[in-house]
């Protein structure tokens, strides 16, 4: 299955450099869960195992995993990183949400 998630090239250095500070193997997780002020948030984290039905995105250096329930909401979706003058952060440009916080961790579909 082709995942239907894409990794921008600022993410993926990113995510790089994030991942050389861990131990060899380590993976982005991206999951959406229940929860924020618009009833979705995205979670991010490290982890050293993925599980048999992952979907695993590799970009240059950078390896994400999402789960199936996940990869759902995050259908169409481009993870991507910014850096201005309000701080630097993962976003993610979701064409399912139809509403999002200010500070865009959580989202509405």
């Amino acid at each position: 299955m082709t995942p239907s998630v894409t990794v921008s090239q600022r993410a993926a250095q990113r995510i790089g450099d994030i991942l050389k500070g861990e131990p060899a193997g380590s993976m982005l997780r991206v999951s959406v869960e229940g929860g924020g002020c618009s009833g979705f948030q995205y979670k991010f984290g490290i982890e050293q195992a993925k599980a048999a039905d992952d979907i695993v995105i590799e970009r240059e250096k950078a390896v994400v995993l999402i789960d199936p329930v996940s990869v759902e909401y995050l259908a169409g979706a481009e993870i991507d990183f910014v850096d201005d003058l309000i701080g630097a952060a993962f976003k993610i440009k979701n064409p399912n949400a139809t509403a999002s916080c200010g500070c865009g961790t959580s989202f509405a579909l």
